[in-house]
């Protein structure tokens, strides 16, 4: 076998000038740099990354263009099956899913594939954004309740099909958790905000400040559409429900981030946002939220910012990429450990955070070792500031307020297969988080896709449903 040439890095602002803005760490490659990684790719005769990819982009395809210079035909392959690349480029776990399958990675480093699709997509936004073929138009109309990466593959591909497709989303901007709670050092608002322009242009209406549930009905939206995705995420967040939990400076990590990216807190003095700039900042949870929370942290002023995981590094479920960046930031790392209370002040301010060592022990349902106490062990630690990132459960709004879809025991929306997305309620299909749970962005986008597939074949009459 010839020589493999090593992975081509990817330049990045040094982590103590990164720390004082909230620009994007990486540079992204220059041409140079994703031909040289282009030609890594060994066009393998059965491409095991493809099967590794939620929405089927043909990789090998798409490399093979970019090795011969071909980076407008090489967007073009890649949107046949996804619409929304410079988003995917930058935030899915890539070393899990496509990457992860790399035959070339059995013995050396994988070929980056996120990287040469974030390279092509900001080419494509450099050199003029083509627009898709629509079809010509059914006369029909979908609904879309909520503006996540789940809603935005439906109306994407809906819009091509030739549906009139409307986006309702509940708050004042759209992108759902990605212009919410991804920071903008690792996703630039800009870049979401290009990605829904885009489907503007191809016809697709979007609604603001407009919950589904409160406003209206899904029972209302059906009176008006001839079908409606739910795509609405699982927003709502999760606590430890510990003595002291209520007390101020504790917030979710779902509030920290939004106040901080829908709301500028990163532009304070200039724009005036309600947020609590903490001194001692402890993040709990190992996710990747926890390190959004942890290095916004310290862009917001934070002296130091402690991650308190109940495992070990092993175990955390965040991308090893972000878990890096977080270290060469400065943060900390406190493992084999959980909080058990929170202590204030006279004022009802937080000023410490009791703690517990932990061991592991068999392994729990998730496949990991089961974090289990240490009696005696507690100690303290100074906090100003406390963000709980140890995940979110859905928010049932739209459940309690539609008879006959039914939901499983948490809460999560049920579909009759993962190949159709349909729920249990006709003319319903929902995808993404609010039915797995908090999961990735891709595997939404891929939920997404094949919802729009059997939403299109129903109406079409090629496939019965209910």
């Amino acid at each position: 076998m010839a020589k493999v040439e090593p992975r081509v890095p990817m330049r990045e602002q040094p982590p103590k000038e990164r720390i004082k803005n909230f620009n994007e760490v990486p540079f992204g490659y220059s041409v140079e740099e994703a031909q040289r990684e282009a030609a890594r790719c060994l066009q393998c005769k059965n491409p095991k990354c493809v099967e590794g990819c939620p929405v089927e982009v043909n990789i090998p395809a798409f490399i093979k263009l970019i090795r011969e210079g071909d980076f407008r035909g090489a967007i073009r392959k890649i949107k046949e099956t996804n619409l929304l690349p410079a988003i995917c480029g930058r935030v899915c776990p890539q070393e899990t899913q496509c990457e992860a399958h790399c035959v070339l990675g059995k013995k050396h480093e994988p070929v980056a594939i996120g990287r040469l699709e974030r390279f092509v997509a900001d080419w494509e936004r450099e050199h003029g954004v083509e627009m898709p073929q629509c079809a010509p138009p059914t006369g029909k109309k979908i609904a879309v309740v909520g503006s996540g990466p789940a809603g935005l593959t439906v109306a994407s591909d809906m819009a091509k099909l030739g549906y009139e497709v409307t986006v309702f989303e509940a708050l004042h901007a759209p992108g759902g958790v990605l212009i919410y709670g991804i920071p903008e050092f690792r996703l630039p608002k800009a870049i979401v905000r290009a990605e829904v322009e885009g489907l503007q242009k191809m016809g697709v209406k979007f609604v603001y400040d407009y919950p589904i549930g409160r406003v209206e009905t899904i029972d209302d939206l059906l009176t008006r559409f001839d079908a409606v995705f739910i795509g609405v995420g699982a927003g709502a967040p999760m606590f430890m429900n510990i003595p002291g939990e209520n007390l101020m400076g504790i917030y979710s990590a779902n509030e920290y981030l939004t106040r901080s990216n829908l709301m500028r807190a990163y532009d304070f003095p200039e724009t005036d946002t309600p947020i609590v700039r903490g001194k001692k900042v402890a993040v709990i949870g190992g996710g990747n939220v926890a390190m959004d929370s942890a290095r916004t942290a310290l862009r917001l002023g934070a002296e130091s910012v402690t991650v308190v995981y109940r495992r070990t590094r092993k175990e955390m479920p965040a991308r090893a990429e972000e878990v890096h960046h977080a270290e060469e930031e400065g943060v900390q790392f406190s493992f084999l450990t959980n909080p058990v209370a929170y202590h204030g002040d006279e004022k009802g301010w937080v000023r410490e955070m009791e703690c517990i060592k932990m061991r592991l022990g068999e392994p729990d349902a998730s496949g990991r070792p089961r974090p289990i106490p240490i009696e005696g062990s507690n100690f303290r630690i100074p906090v100003d500031l406390v963000i709980v990132a140890i995940g979110t459960r859905a928010n049932p709004v739209i459940q309690q307020t539609t008879p006959g879809l039914e939901v499983n025991r948490r809460g999560y929306i049920k579909v009759l297969s993962e190949e159709t997305m349909a729920t249990t309620k006709r003319g319903v299909f929902a995808g993404g988080d609010i039915v797995t749970g908090a999961a990735t962005v891709i595997s939404a986008m891929g939920a997404g896709r094949r919802a729009a597939r059997a939403m299109h074949a129903w109406l079409c009459g090629e496939l019965k449903i209910w």
